[in-house]
């Protein structure tokens, strides 16, 4: 997978080097490129921003070096009738407007064949670069959820994970997917390892017995369990 990040501070992405997605690179199962939003830009101050039309505070960023820096990613797109182009990149903007992320995107965006993510800072970015990107590829607007961030690295961070790691070859044993919290619509089940007892807390019984029928039965117990006790929204209405 081709990824590209369009961004007024790279190095916040210096950790994609480290640990699984590192390892991802290294091996060519996963391409990134980080692009600075100032290297599209003409003014000897590197502009990237100014004040908002209709006032208020703070301050927008402007829509000419993103409209360059998209046409520098996406290259020579013809858009088809939808708006989109068949097969093209997908453009993702962390925004507290979009929908929100779920691992369900997650699984989607992970077969993708090449994915843009433009991070916004200050108030965000003129509305016109978002019209201009569908008119060059797919367009997504997405949260992480209900609440605002300085800036749309941190979020870009989180999705790159998230969707990165469900990429064939990035996870040693992809067995584990399947068993993570919200790959099935619920939240995962607790683990354990060794010892059996620590500080006066034991392993449930079950878990050390060797039934497998019996620990599949209480796994799965356990999720909805959790899952009712934590997060109920997630449970379908009786």
């Amino acid at each position: 997978m081709r990824i590209d990040i369009v961004t007024i501070f790279p190095e916040f992405f210096d950790a994609l080097d480290i640990s699984l997605l590192g390892r991802a690179r290294e091996d060519g199962i996963l391409d990134v490129t980080v692009h600075q939003l100032r290297d599209y830009t003409h003014d000897r101050h590197r502009t990237v921003d100014d004040k908002p039309y209709g006032g208020g505070a703070g301050m927008v960023m402007k829509p000419e070096p993103w409209g360059e820096a998209l046409d520098a990613i996406l290259g020579e797109a013809v858009p088809d009738v939808a708006g989109g182009v068949e097969g093209s990149p997908m453009v993702i903007f962390p925004s507290p407007a979009g929908e929100v992320f779920t691992q369900a995107m997650a699984r989607e965006l992970s077969g993708a064949e090449h994915l843009v993510f433009g991070c916004g800072r200050y108030e965000g970015i003129d509305q016109r670069v978002f019209e201009y990107a569908g008119s060059r590829a797919s367009v997504r607007l997405v949260s992480l959820g209900d609440y605002v961030l300085n800036g749309g690295e941190v979020a870009v961070m989180a999705m790159i994970e998230a969707v990165g790691r469900l990429i064939p070859g990035v996870i040693g044993n992809p067995e584990s997917l399947v068993e993570e919290s919200h790959e099935d619509g619920l939240l995962e089940y607790p683990s354990y390892t060794k010892p059996s007892t620590w500080r006066g807390h034991e392993v449930p019984p079950v878990l050390i017995g060797g039934n497998h029928g019996a620990i599949a039965t209480w796994r799965r117990e356990a999720q909805l369990e959790r899952t009712r006790r934590v997060r109920p929204d997630l449970l379908p209405p009786e």
